[in-house]
């Protein structure tokens, strides 16, 4: 499976980005695509991830109500609409795919990953 992000850019505090992850090579029912986010020194966290098949999602807290995570079995695309940025959502996103349980959201729980792509958000 190869993942490629796209999408980022600077963005003024509550605004909104949508980021796009192509996926190709073969996927499985049981598959899970996720997003994490990763800012300068920090971690890499979770944000959202959604169940390839039957479209189930979960939601970091942090993000809950405000991001919404979707895929299009047809193109083969998975996204992440951002709304009411803040800048504490400033970080590196990347797109990941992994087969296993579905709520697990360890990043080793994810055996493919996309380059990531920027999202700066201004105050």
């Amino acid at each position: 499976v190869q993942l490629q992000a796209s999408g980022g850019g600077l963005v003024q505090a509550g605004g909104s980005l949508r980021l796009s992850c192509a996926v190709s090579g073969r996927t499985y029912s049981n598959y899970k695509m996720a997003w994490f986010r990763q800012a300068p020194g920090k971690e890499r966290e979770f944000v959202a991830l959604i169940s390839w098949s039957g479209g189930a999602t979960y939601y970091a807290d942090s993000v809950k109500g405000r991001f919404t995570i979707s895929r299009d079995k047809a193109k083969n695309m998975v996204y992440l609409q951002m709304n009411s940025l803040k800048p504490e959502d400033t970080a590196d996103y990347y797109c990941a795919a992994g087969p296993g349980a579905l709520y697990n959201t360890a990043p080793s729980a994810y055996e493919f990953w996309g380059q990531g792509t920027l999202v700066t958000v201004s105050s």
